[in-house]
């Protein structure tokens, strides 16, 4: 989800900078880079097939990074952006866990092998971002009234 960030009259650049410095922002970019040098050293590596989640997280973190950034997640209200988040953190953190924990069984070379230990630092961190993520979910919600108003 968002954090609450000033919001200036600034261009859109001066937004991504303000929006970096927030929590959310340097999970986000902590995020980007692990899977940055994950897709690097699976890429060198000589089974490059596991660069499909580290690209495909690449991109949903820099996508939602921009989304949050630039205030578009409150333009379309119709999207629940909170779980639409928390969800991609939740499976990011699943399957990078996963991903890593074969690749590590599997032993390759040594950029392999690197890949995979970033891939479980980087499942860490998904998971720390999902469980941020729901607590500022669930500390949005308003439980129902359970007394009627009514005279009986």
């Amino acid at each position: 989800m968002s954090d609450p960030a000033p919001q200036g009259n600034g261009n859109c650049m001066s937004q991504v900078i303000s929006y970096s410095k927030t929590r959310k922002g340097i999970i986000f970019v902590a995020e980007s880079v692990l899977c940055l040098i994950i897709v690097i050293c699976f890429a060198a590596s000589r089974t490059p097939g596991y660069l499909g989640l580290a690209i495909t997280e690449l991109v949903f973190c820099i996508v939602f990074f921009v989304i949050f950034a630039v205030h578009f997640n409150q333009q379309l209200s119709f999207i629940h952006w909170g779980w639409t988040d928390f969800l991609r953190a939740a499976i990011g953190c699943l399957l990078f866990i996963i991903t890593s924990i074969i690749s590590l069984i599997n032993y390759g070379d040594g950029s392999a092998v690197a890949g995979a230990v970033f891939g479980l630092i980087a499942g860490i961190l998904f998971g720390y971002d999902a469980y941020n993520t729901f607590t500022q979910l669930r500390r949005k919600h308003q439980p129902a009234a359970t007394e009627t108003t009514d005279d009986v």
